[in-house]
Protein backbone atom coordinates (compact mmCIF):
# COMPACT_ATOMS: atom_id res chain seq x y z
CA UNK A 1 0.00 0.00 0.00
CA UNK A 2 2.75 2.46 0.85
CA UNK A 3 4.41 1.99 -2.54
CA UNK A 4 1.11 2.79 -4.25
CA UNK A 5 0.55 5.83 -2.02
CA UNK A 6 3.98 7.12 -3.00
CA UNK A 7 3.02 6.81 -6.69
CA UNK A 8 -0.28 8.62 -6.10
CA UNK A 9 1.56 11.50 -4.46
CA UNK A 10 4.29 11.61 -7.11
CA UNK A 11 2.23 11.61 -10.34
CA UNK A 12 -0.25 14.17 -11.65
CA UNK A 13 -2.58 12.54 -14.22
CA UNK A 14 -4.71 9.49 -13.49
CA UNK A 15 -7.15 7.22 -15.30
CA UNK A 16 -9.53 5.33 -12.99
CA UNK A 17 -11.40 2.40 -14.56
CA UNK A 18 -13.37 -0.65 -13.50
CA UNK A 19 -15.06 -3.67 -15.04
CA UNK A 20 -17.78 -3.73 -17.67
CA UNK A 21 -21.35 -3.88 -16.29
CA UNK A 22 -20.26 -2.13 -13.07
CA UNK A 23 -21.85 -2.86 -9.72
CA UNK A 24 -22.02 -0.67 -6.62
CA UNK A 25 -18.53 -1.58 -5.44
CA UNK A 26 -16.94 -0.82 -8.81
CA UNK A 27 -18.71 2.53 -9.12
CA UNK A 28 -18.25 3.49 -5.47
CA UNK A 29 -14.55 2.62 -5.57
CA UNK A 30 -13.87 4.67 -8.70
CA UNK A 31 -15.75 7.66 -7.29
CA UNK A 32 -14.19 7.52 -3.82
CA UNK A 33 -10.59 7.34 -5.02
CA UNK A 34 -11.25 9.78 -7.87
CA UNK A 35 -12.63 12.37 -5.48
CA UNK A 36 -9.69 11.83 -3.12
CA UNK A 37 -7.15 12.37 -5.91
CA UNK A 38 -8.98 15.50 -7.07
CA UNK A 39 -8.85 16.81 -3.51
CA UNK A 40 -5.06 16.38 -3.76
CA UNK A 41 -5.03 18.59 -6.85
CA UNK A 42 -4.54 15.76 -9.33
CA UNK A 43 -5.99 15.58 -12.85
CA UNK A 44 -8.38 12.63 -12.96
CA UNK A 45 -10.42 10.85 -15.66
CA UNK A 46 -13.07 8.36 -14.51
CA UNK A 47 -14.08 5.67 -17.02
CA UNK A 48 -16.30 2.64 -17.48
CA UNK A 49 -17.19 1.09 -20.85
CA UNK A 50 -20.80 0.44 -19.77
CA UNK A 51 -23.60 2.86 -18.89
CA UNK A 52 -23.97 3.45 -15.17
CA UNK A 53 -27.04 1.60 -13.81
CA UNK A 54 -29.89 3.94 -12.96
CA UNK A 55 -29.88 2.90 -9.29
CA UNK A 56 -26.37 4.33 -8.84
CA UNK A 57 -26.84 7.61 -10.66
CA UNK A 58 -27.63 9.39 -7.39
CA UNK A 59 -24.00 9.06 -6.27
CA UNK A 60 -22.02 12.33 -6.03
CA UNK A 61 -20.00 13.10 -9.19
CA UNK A 62 -21.22 9.91 -10.92
CA UNK A 63 -21.77 11.95 -14.10
CA UNK A 64 -17.99 12.30 -14.34
CA UNK A 65 -17.65 8.59 -15.19
CA UNK A 66 -17.35 8.65 -18.99
CA UNK A 67 -18.02 5.82 -21.46
CA UNK A 68 -15.48 6.97 -24.06
CA UNK A 69 -11.84 8.01 -24.02
CA UNK A 70 -9.86 10.11 -26.47
CA UNK A 71 -7.62 7.71 -28.46
CA UNK A 72 -4.60 9.97 -27.93
CA UNK A 73 -5.20 10.39 -24.19
CA UNK A 74 -2.21 9.78 -21.95
CA UNK A 75 -2.03 9.37 -18.18
CA UNK A 76 0.85 8.92 -15.78
CA UNK A 77 -1.05 6.22 -13.90
CA UNK A 78 -3.97 3.92 -14.74
CA UNK A 79 -5.78 2.66 -11.65
CA UNK A 80 -7.86 -0.43 -12.35
CA UNK A 81 -10.27 -1.02 -9.47
CA UNK A 82 -12.46 -3.99 -8.49
CA UNK A 83 -11.53 -5.86 -11.66
CA UNK A 84 -10.00 -9.33 -11.80
CA UNK A 85 -8.78 -9.12 -15.40
CA UNK A 86 -7.66 -5.99 -17.25
CA UNK A 87 -9.46 -7.07 -20.44
CA UNK A 88 -12.75 -6.35 -18.63
CA UNK A 89 -12.20 -2.58 -18.62
CA UNK A 90 -12.78 -2.25 -22.38
CA UNK A 91 -10.47 -1.98 -25.38
CA UNK A 92 -10.14 1.82 -25.13
CA UNK A 93 -8.88 1.72 -21.57
CA UNK A 94 -6.64 -1.31 -22.20
CA UNK A 95 -4.91 0.57 -25.04
CA UNK A 96 -4.26 3.57 -22.78
CA UNK A 97 -3.04 1.35 -19.94
CA UNK A 98 -0.24 0.11 -22.18
CA UNK A 99 1.23 3.64 -22.02
CA UNK A 100 0.78 4.12 -18.25
CA UNK A 101 1.89 2.75 -14.91
CA UNK A 102 -0.89 0.27 -14.08
CA UNK A 103 -2.01 -0.15 -10.47
CA UNK A 104 -4.37 -3.06 -9.77
CA UNK A 105 -6.52 -2.74 -6.60
CA UNK A 106 -9.03 -5.52 -6.01
CA UNK A 107 -10.47 -8.11 -3.62
CA UNK A 108 -11.46 -10.88 -6.05
CA UNK A 109 -9.77 -14.23 -5.47
CA UNK A 110 -9.73 -14.75 -9.25
CA UNK A 111 -7.63 -11.63 -9.90
CA UNK A 112 -4.92 -12.39 -12.47
CA UNK A 113 -2.36 -10.12 -10.74
CA UNK A 114 -1.97 -7.91 -13.81
CA UNK A 115 -0.34 -4.49 -13.74
CA UNK A 116 2.89 -3.00 -12.45
CA UNK A 117 1.70 -2.73 -8.84
CA UNK A 118 -1.00 -4.76 -7.10
CA UNK A 119 -2.95 -4.25 -3.89
CA UNK A 120 -5.18 -7.31 -3.60
CA UNK A 121 -6.86 -8.36 -0.37
CA UNK A 122 -9.19 -11.34 -0.86
CA UNK A 123 -10.31 -11.06 2.77
CA UNK A 124 -11.71 -7.57 2.23
CA UNK A 125 -15.51 -7.45 1.95
CA UNK A 126 -15.26 -5.06 -1.00
CA UNK A 127 -12.71 -3.07 -2.96
CA UNK A 128 -14.26 -0.05 -1.24
CA UNK A 129 -12.92 -1.42 2.06
CA UNK A 130 -9.37 -1.49 0.68
CA UNK A 131 -9.74 2.04 -0.67
CA UNK A 132 -11.02 3.32 2.66
CA UNK A 133 -7.77 2.25 4.29
CA UNK A 134 -5.74 3.69 1.39
CA UNK A 135 -7.52 7.06 1.34
CA UNK A 136 -7.02 7.37 5.09
CA UNK A 137 -3.27 7.45 4.42
CA UNK A 138 -3.55 10.18 1.77
CA UNK A 139 -3.27 13.90 2.63
CA UNK A 140 -7.05 14.39 2.31
CA UNK A 141 -10.09 14.26 4.57
CA UNK A 142 -12.89 11.86 3.68
CA UNK A 143 -15.90 14.08 2.97
CA UNK A 144 -19.60 13.28 2.60
CA UNK A 145 -19.29 12.44 -1.11
CA UNK A 146 -16.41 10.00 -0.58
CA UNK A 147 -18.18 8.51 2.44
CA UNK A 148 -21.35 7.91 0.42
CA UNK A 149 -19.38 6.18 -2.33
CA UNK A 150 -17.51 3.94 0.12
CA UNK A 151 -20.70 3.12 2.05
CA UNK A 152 -22.52 2.20 -1.17
CA UNK A 153 -19.64 -0.02 -2.32
CA UNK A 154 -19.60 -1.99 0.92
CA UNK A 155 -23.40 -2.15 1.27
CA UNK A 156 -23.95 -3.56 -2.20
CA UNK A 157 -21.02 -5.98 -2.32
CA UNK A 158 -22.07 -7.55 0.99
CA UNK A 159 -25.68 -7.81 -0.18
CA UNK A 160 -26.83 -5.40 2.53
CA UNK A 161 -24.60 -7.27 5.00
CA UNK A 162 -26.22 -10.63 4.14
CA UNK A 163 -23.39 -12.32 2.17
CA UNK A 164 -20.66 -14.44 3.74
CA UNK A 165 -18.00 -11.83 2.88
CA UNK A 166 -19.55 -9.49 5.46
CA UNK A 167 -16.86 -8.92 8.09
CA UNK A 168 -16.33 -6.71 11.13
CA UNK A 169 -14.69 -4.07 8.96
CA UNK A 170 -17.85 -3.78 6.86
CA UNK A 171 -19.83 -2.59 9.89
CA UNK A 172 -17.01 -0.53 11.39
CA UNK A 173 -16.26 1.37 8.18
CA UNK A 174 -19.93 1.94 7.35
CA UNK A 175 -20.48 3.36 10.85
CA UNK A 176 -17.65 5.82 10.23
CA UNK A 177 -19.02 6.72 6.79
CA UNK A 178 -22.42 7.49 8.32
CA UNK A 179 -20.66 9.72 10.82
CA UNK A 180 -19.09 11.57 7.88
CA UNK A 181 -22.42 12.19 6.16
CA UNK A 182 -23.44 9.05 4.27
CA UNK A 183 -27.24 8.66 4.56
CA UNK A 184 -28.19 4.95 4.88
CA UNK A 185 -31.87 5.58 4.17
CA UNK A 186 -31.25 7.56 0.98
CA UNK A 187 -28.70 5.03 -0.30
CA UNK A 188 -31.09 2.14 0.36
CA UNK A 189 -33.98 3.97 -1.29
CA UNK A 190 -32.01 4.57 -4.47
CA UNK A 191 -30.34 1.15 -4.66
CA UNK A 192 -33.19 -1.09 -3.50
CA UNK A 193 -36.38 0.92 -3.16
CA UNK A 194 -37.24 2.40 -6.58
CA UNK A 195 -38.15 0.63 -9.84
CA UNK A 196 -39.36 1.96 -13.17
CA UNK A 197 -42.44 0.46 -14.84
CA UNK A 198 -40.18 -0.83 -17.62
CA UNK A 199 -38.01 -2.68 -15.11
CA UNK A 200 -41.09 -4.37 -13.60
CA UNK A 201 -42.15 -5.49 -17.09
CA UNK A 202 -38.63 -6.76 -17.75
CA UNK A 203 -38.70 -8.71 -14.50
CA UNK A 204 -41.97 -10.31 -15.59
CA UNK A 205 -40.38 -11.48 -18.86
CA UNK A 206 -37.33 -12.75 -16.99
CA UNK A 207 -39.51 -14.79 -14.64
CA UNK A 208 -41.40 -16.20 -17.62
CA UNK A 209 -38.07 -17.42 -19.06
CA UNK A 210 -37.15 -19.29 -15.86
CA UNK A 211 -35.93 -22.86 -16.25
CA UNK A 212 -34.92 -25.30 -13.50
CA UNK A 213 -32.40 -28.13 -13.96
CA UNK A 214 -33.70 -31.71 -13.57
CA UNK A 215 -32.08 -32.00 -10.13
CA UNK A 216 -33.56 -28.69 -9.00
CA UNK A 217 -30.17 -27.20 -8.06
CA UNK A 218 -29.81 -24.71 -10.94
CA UNK A 219 -32.16 -21.95 -12.09
CA UNK A 220 -31.64 -20.16 -15.40
CA UNK A 221 -33.21 -16.93 -16.61
CA UNK A 222 -32.69 -15.44 -20.07
CA UNK A 223 -32.96 -11.81 -21.18
CA UNK A 224 -32.71 -10.90 -24.85
CA UNK A 225 -32.27 -7.62 -26.68
CA UNK A 226 -35.86 -8.04 -27.88
CA UNK A 227 -37.08 -8.04 -24.27
CA UNK A 228 -35.18 -4.83 -23.56
CA UNK A 229 -36.73 -3.17 -26.63
CA UNK A 230 -40.25 -4.33 -25.73
CA UNK A 231 -40.02 -2.92 -22.20
CA UNK A 232 -38.10 0.23 -23.10
CA UNK A 233 -35.32 -0.72 -20.70
CA UNK A 234 -31.54 -0.67 -20.88
CA UNK A 235 -28.85 -3.15 -19.89
CA UNK A 236 -28.43 -1.40 -16.53
CA UNK A 237 -32.03 -2.31 -15.62
CA UNK A 238 -30.98 -5.97 -15.41
CA UNK A 239 -29.04 -5.35 -12.19
CA UNK A 240 -30.48 -7.42 -9.31
CA UNK A 241 -32.97 -9.48 -11.33
CA UNK A 242 -30.88 -12.63 -10.87
CA UNK A 243 -31.65 -12.58 -7.14
CA UNK A 244 -35.20 -13.73 -7.83
CA UNK A 245 -33.84 -16.89 -9.45
CA UNK A 246 -31.40 -17.45 -6.61
CA UNK A 247 -34.06 -17.33 -3.88
CA UNK A 248 -36.04 -20.29 -5.22
CA UNK A 249 -36.24 -23.10 -2.68
CA UNK A 250 -33.54 -25.82 -3.09
CA UNK A 251 -31.74 -23.87 -5.85
CA UNK A 252 -27.99 -23.68 -5.18
CA UNK A 253 -26.87 -21.73 -8.24
CA UNK A 254 -28.72 -19.14 -10.33
CA UNK A 255 -27.64 -18.09 -13.81
CA UNK A 256 -28.85 -15.06 -15.74
CA UNK A 257 -28.08 -15.19 -19.46
CA UNK A 258 -28.04 -11.72 -21.00
CA UNK A 259 -27.78 -11.32 -24.77
CA UNK A 260 -25.34 -8.50 -25.44
CA UNK A 261 -25.86 -5.88 -28.12
CA UNK A 262 -22.32 -6.08 -29.59
CA UNK A 263 -22.99 -9.24 -31.57
CA UNK A 264 -20.99 -7.96 -34.50
CA UNK A 265 -17.92 -9.11 -32.61
CA UNK A 266 -19.21 -12.67 -32.28
CA UNK A 267 -18.24 -15.36 -34.82
CA UNK A 268 -20.77 -16.10 -37.56
CA UNK A 269 -23.67 -18.19 -36.32
CA UNK A 270 -23.01 -17.34 -32.69
CA UNK A 271 -24.22 -14.68 -30.28
CA UNK A 272 -22.38 -12.90 -27.49
CA UNK A 273 -23.84 -13.46 -24.03
CA UNK A 274 -22.94 -12.36 -20.54
CA UNK A 275 -23.74 -14.90 -17.83
CA UNK A 276 -24.13 -13.79 -14.22
CA UNK A 277 -23.87 -16.47 -11.54
CA UNK A 278 -25.05 -16.40 -7.92
CA UNK A 279 -24.84 -19.12 -5.27
CA UNK A 280 -24.98 -19.91 -1.60
CA UNK A 281 -21.86 -20.95 0.30
CA UNK A 282 -22.11 -24.52 -0.99
CA UNK A 283 -20.92 -23.79 -4.53
CA UNK A 284 -17.99 -21.57 -5.60
CA UNK A 285 -19.25 -19.87 -8.76
CA UNK A 286 -15.95 -18.00 -9.22
CA UNK A 287 -14.39 -21.34 -10.18
CA UNK A 288 -17.21 -21.98 -12.64
CA UNK A 289 -16.81 -18.52 -14.20
CA UNK A 290 -13.05 -19.05 -14.46
CA UNK A 291 -13.64 -22.10 -16.66
CA UNK A 292 -15.23 -19.73 -19.19
CA UNK A 293 -12.63 -16.98 -18.85
CA UNK A 294 -14.54 -14.96 -16.26
CA UNK A 295 -14.20 -14.43 -12.53
CA UNK A 296 -15.64 -12.92 -9.40
CA UNK A 297 -16.45 -14.03 -5.87
CA UNK A 298 -17.34 -17.46 -4.51
CA UNK A 299 -20.99 -16.39 -4.34
CA UNK A 300 -21.20 -13.89 -7.21
CA UNK A 301 -19.32 -14.21 -10.50
CA UNK A 302 -19.77 -13.94 -14.25
CA UNK A 303 -18.34 -14.45 -17.71
CA UNK A 304 -18.95 -13.52 -21.36
CA UNK A 305 -19.07 -16.06 -24.15
CA UNK A 306 -19.73 -16.35 -27.89
CA UNK A 307 -22.03 -19.32 -28.49
CA UNK A 308 -25.63 -20.28 -29.23
CA UNK A 309 -28.31 -20.04 -26.58
CA UNK A 310 -29.06 -23.76 -26.90
CA UNK A 311 -25.43 -24.76 -26.36
CA UNK A 312 -25.01 -22.33 -23.48
CA UNK A 313 -28.05 -23.65 -21.63
CA UNK A 314 -26.89 -27.22 -22.27
CA UNK A 315 -23.47 -26.49 -20.72
CA UNK A 316 -25.04 -24.87 -17.67
CA UNK A 317 -27.50 -27.73 -17.17
CA UNK A 318 -24.66 -30.24 -17.35
CA UNK A 319 -22.82 -28.33 -14.65
CA UNK A 320 -25.81 -28.61 -12.32
CA UNK A 321 -24.93 -32.23 -11.54
CA UNK A 322 -21.66 -31.03 -10.03
CA UNK A 323 -23.62 -28.55 -7.89
CA UNK A 324 -25.55 -31.44 -6.39
CA UNK A 325 -22.35 -33.35 -5.57
CA UNK A 326 -20.75 -30.24 -4.00
CA UNK A 327 -23.75 -29.61 -1.80
CA UNK A 328 -23.85 -33.25 -0.61
CA UNK A 329 -20.14 -32.99 0.27
CA UNK A 330 -20.82 -29.90 2.38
Amino acid sequence: MQTIINQLKRHQTFLLASHIHPDGDAIGSVLALGLALKAMGKKVQLFNPSPIPMVYRFLPSVQEIKQTLAPNARFDVALVLDCGDMDRIGVEAVAICKKSLVINIDHHITNTRFGDLQLIDVNACATAEILYHLIQKLPVQIDCAMATAIYTGILTDTGSFRFSNTNRSAFAICEKMIGLGADPYQVAQHVYGTYSLGRIKLLNLALDSLEISPNGKLSVMTLSQRMLRETGTQAEDIDGIINYARRIEDVKVAALIHELCDNGAAPRGKTRYHVSLRSDSGVDVAKIAAQFGGGGHAEAAGFSIDTTLTDLKKQLMQLSEAFSDACEAV
